[in-house]
């Protein structure tokens, strides 16, 4: 199934690049209806993106709560729990360090926005981001819950998970008495993994949908217009992948291989609909075949989620400072470094925002005195950039998982990719068809047999 769905998803690109492009070249005529009708069908094609992302996010809050009280309870002891949660916490703050400081090395080293001299514009202009509400008052209160059922209703991740542990240390604690509860939560663990596997089967669909619906609008031309900042960004992010595959490696061994594989899916699902949440549940699922233990894959995962956006972070102190060098505003290295530091705090606990990042830089501009309408510059190829950082995100939370997990002494052995059946002796026939199966079946209704 998950190899048929990779294959299915990237029909679905590849066709979507083709009517999209093609749409744009029949439409686009440098006037306003041309313009206009562009927009109005690619309007049409966000139709179909726009269900499928909400099909995520309906399943996404109680599949994370769920997932999580389970794998919390089947710890055991909340000594396990503060273990895992600690290594996991630790590679999350090394891995922001890595992915913020990566992003300043290469925006100082490549310099895209120096040369483009654009005029500084009016200080009360705006970029149209709202970021009144990010500071750290702000972001410290919202972690807790004021309602559950408000925080399932909105998609707060974070606050989903803090509500979980709770949930999961309490039936730790009380112990027999819950296990009727912990039995009807993994039932609905159950349910709401067979819920995912239906919506899945839409993918395709909305990955076509969605790259139509952008290459029609915008056309190829958008690339092109800041292709310098967009090349260099991309190559951070491979220079990012790298590291952190190769940190996989240096901890997992050679099942690092494996891993990539396993994660194909989920990573083209994030890249095509420019959305981590929308590869949640296929990661978990994979995480599961490659080996972590629903108990760790489930606590970490949401966890990273919050805490662990690694694509993100390094897009945050490029674009940032891509900004500052385009309006020719020159930031000292003890600047630059404050800068590293709020990013590190401020991008905490923003994944369940829309276009968190540009939110976060928003707020980052003004504590530099950088205009904000600057984000302007960007805006009109942040999509093509999200879809990069997204993907970069699965592959860091997907990496944190297995390193816990291997930490944790607990990575079982992957399911394999098919059961290879010996061939018969030389010396016998080979069976009629059909036989093998049949003696598999009877096998398997007769249960195992004991010597």
């Amino acid at each position: 199934m998950a190899n048929r769905l990779t294959t299915f998803i990237l029909i679905g690109l590849v066709a979507g690049i083709a009517l999209g492009w093609g749409l744009n070249v029949a439409f686009a005529d440098g006037t306003e209806a041309g313009q206009a009708r562009l927009v109005e069908i690619a309007g049409y094609f966000n139709i179909i993106t726009q269900l499928f992302l909400r099909l995520i996010k309906m399943i996404i809050a109680p599949l994370v709560f769920s997932t999580l009280v389970v794998g919390v309870a089947h710890m055991g002891d909340t000594q396990a729990l503060g273990r895992v949660g600690f290594r996991a916490v630790g590679w999350f703050v090394t891995a922001s360090l890595i992915s913020l400081s990566l992003g300043l090395v290469l925006v100082n080293l490549f310099q895209p926005g120096v040369g483009l001299d654009f005029p500084v514009p009016p200080a009360d202009a705006a970029s149209g981001v709202e970021r009144s509400a990010f500071n750290l008052t702000n972001f410290i209160t919202h972690i807790v819950p004021a309602s559950m059922i408000e925080a399932m209703a909105s998609n707060e991740i974070i606050q989903i998970v803090v509500f979980s542990l709770f949930v999961g240390v309490a039936i730790t604690a009380v112990g027999e008495k819950a296990a009727p509860l912990v039995r009807g939560i993994e039932g609905l663990v159950s349910v709401m993994l067979q819920i995912t596997n239906y919506v899945m089967r839409f993918a395709p669909f909305a990955v076509f949908a969605a790259v139509t619906a952008t290459l029609a609008e915008r056309g190829p031309a958008v690339l092109g217009d800041l292709a310098y900042f967009m090349g260099s960004f991309y190559f951070g992010m491979a220079l990012l992948w790298a590291i952190l595959i190769g940190a996989g490696f240096l901890f997992i061994g050679g099942r690092m291989r494996l891993l990539i594989g396993y994660i194909r899916a989920p990573l083209i699902l994030a890249f095509s609909t420019a959305s981590s949440e929308a590869a949640y549940p296929r990661t978990l699922e994979a995480l599961d075949r490659f080996g972590v233990p629903p108990r760790i894959a489930s606590f970490v995962l949401p966890l990273g989620y919050s805490f662990n956006l690694d694509g993100s972070m390094l897009y945050m102190t490029f674009a940032t400072m891509f900004i500052a060098q385009a309006y020719g505003i020159d930031l000292s290295l003890g600047q630059q470094i404050t800068m590293l530091l709020v990013l590190m705090v401020t991008s905490k606990g923003v994944a369940g925002v829309p276009r968190a990042s540009l939110v976060v830089i928003a707020a980052t501009l003004a504590f530099f005195d950088i205009p904000e309408a600057g984000l302007l510059l960007i805006l009109a190829v942040d999509h093509f950039l999200d879809m990069g950082r997204s993907a970069t995100n699965v592959v860091g939370n997907a990496v944190a998982s297995a390193v816990v997990a291997r930490w944790e002494g607990q990575l079982d052995p992957p399911e394999p990719a098919e059961i290879v059946r010996p061939a018969a002796p030389s010396h016998v026939p080979p069976p009629p068809p059909g036989t093998l199966d049949k003696l598999g079946d009877r096998l398997e209704d007769e249960g195992p047999v004991h010597r």
